[in-house]
């Protein structure tokens, strides 16, 4: 095989490998300002007490300020994820990779809740 050739096969390789989607900086802008917006809502939201509610005779209380905080801050997560790691634009195989982190990350979640639900608090 000749040098020309291999080349030839090599040049091919990167052709193949160079499909990338080319994201507008509109695009870009538009998710800064998002982000931007998204945290102005949540210091909004740390200044107004939202209260709390108890869950029926369990003895648990659920304060809705960090539910909130916590729900703006995986709007953000998700708008990151997608867009500044290109995971929107990749194959089948990143998003099943980004979506086994995300559920390797929710059941260690689960699994910490599981045990600070079951502890006996003020029991001791």
């Amino acid at each position: 095989m000749s040098a020309a050739n291999a080349n030839q096969g090599h040049e091919q390789d990167h052709e193949h490998d160079s499909e990338h989607h080319i994201v507008g900086p509109m695009v870009y802008l538009s998710i800064v300002l998002a982000l931007l917006f998204f945290t102005g809502i949540t210091v909004w939201a740390s200044y107004i007490d939202l209260g709390e509610t108890r869950l029926f005779n369990t003895g648990l209380t659920i304060f809705w300020n960090p539910v909130v905080a916590l729900a703006i801050a995986c709007t953000k997560m998700v708008l990151v994820v997608l867009f500044f790691m290109h995971v929107k634009y990749s194959t089948k195989l990143t998003k099943l990779t980004v979506l086994s982190g995300l559920f390797t990350f929710i059941a260690l979640i689960g699994m910490t809740l599981t045990d600070y639900v079951s502890r006996a608090w003020g029991r001791w």
